[in-house]
């Protein structure tokens, strides 16, 4: 099918909807500690992992418990887009933002923000990343109502939180403090700081005092707030951004934006006083490793396929839908199996699945395509 959407080149201001809250689906990157399954053909969140539909279909879903496919947008790339556009026919084409190359979160939240600008610059939007999943779907919904509300009320930067009794590797914390009077039966907090991952005894302490939580990026702002932020703190950002809202040249000036985290500019919001926090009142699941995927259909039997017999061992995953696999004597390990791969890996180890993508990308690159 030939992608006949949104171009580099189309002007923002052909994109107008009449609608509250925009949430924006962010589909991004590749997955690569999903390999096999995930590919940049095929990237994980628009993988089958649930009775046939993928984390994008999920949180598109879940979406359409507020909001019409009209009033949904989709932030990706060219090619992603055609796939999005296959497992969401009913969003139009017009609402998909594309991003000609990739630059990481901090200039692709800047892109969202400058493309809804043109629309209504003080109507606050969310970013849906599109590769975790959100239960229950109507407290998800929740959690966007308040987040609506404290943007629109406080000009504050809104992002979520979620409870950690112990030190997680590899995930920022949020130091938080005063709580937040608010309308819904939802916690919200100030934040005192902002808690990279490698300050461990900071984050460990933290925890102890029960302040510290789970960053879980749920951005929500104003296109103006946000892009004003961008101004202050990284200007290198908000020029090509505005150049873009300017005259609608994507291609020209999406590239001018250095690559960086979002976090260069929300560190900054967190520690001035400049942003609240929502502890999610759904449960956040990140499927980020074969781990994480691993424990989730582990504990959701809905979701498991009747392929595999398990003696003598537990706590063993398979993914492969195409062949009876057995295994004996074994535990705790992880097998996936595709046309032109097989993983195989112990238990709490998925994360070093980069390596071999890393060796790959040097030495057998057809293996990531």
């Amino acid at each position: 099918m030939a992608w006949s959407g949104v171009t580099n080149n189309d002007s923002p201001l052909k994109f107008l909807l009449s609608s509250s809250m925009k949430p924006v689906i962010m589909c991004g990157g590749i997955g690569t500690k999903m390999w096999p399954l995930s590919r940049q053909a095929m990237p994980k969140h628009f993988l089958p992992f649930f009775n046939g539909q993928s984390l994008f279909q999920k949180n598109y879903q879940a979406l359409l418990l507020k909001f019409s496919p009209q009033q949904i947008f989709v932030q990706t790339n060219v090619q992603q887009a055609k796939i999005a556009q296959q497992q969401a026919p009913d969003i139009p084409l017009k609402n998909y933002f594309i991003e000609p190359e990739m630059r990481n979160q901090g200039p692709a939240s800047g892109f969202t923000a400058a493309m809804l600008y043109q629309q209504d610059p003080n109507e606050p939007f969310i970013l849906v990343q599109a590769d975790t999943l959100r239960l229950p779907a109507s407290r998800f919904v929740d959690m966007i109502d308040l987040a609506d509300d404290l943007a629109q009320k406080t000009n504050k930067y809104v992002t979520g939180i979620f409870k950690s009794n112990r030190l997680v590797d590899g995930v920022d914390y949020l130091e938080v403090g005063k709580s937040v009077n608010n309308n819904f039966d939802i916690n919200v907090f100030e934040v005192n700081h902002y808690l990279d991952r490698s300050q461990r005894s900071k984050i460990a302490s933290s925890l102890q005092q029960g302040t510290a939580f789970i960053h879980s990026n749920h951005t929500c702002m104003t296109p103006r707030s946000l892009l004003n932020m961008y101004k202050q703190y990284r200007p290198d950002w908000y020029q090509p951004l505005m150049k873009i809202i300017e005259t609608g040249q994507v291609a020209k000036y999406y590239s001018q934006m250095p690559k960086g985290a979002i976090e260069e500019v929300t560190k900054n919001l967190y520690e001035n006083g400049q942003s609240l926090v929502i502890e999610l009142p759904f449960e956040w699941i990140d499927f980020g490793t074969w781990d994480s995927v691993a424990d989730f259909y582990q504990r959701d039997k809905s979701y498991q396929s009747g392929n595999h017999i398990q003696i003598d061992g537990s706590g063993n995953y398979i993914q492969n839908p195409h062949k009876l696999v057995a295994t004996i004597g074994v535990s705790d390990l992880i097998v996936v199996d595709t046309d032109d791969a097989l993983l195989i890996v112990k238990k709490g180890q998925s994360r070093q699945v980069s390596q071999v993508v890393d060796y790959l990308k040097d030495n057998q690159t057809n293996r990531l395509r």
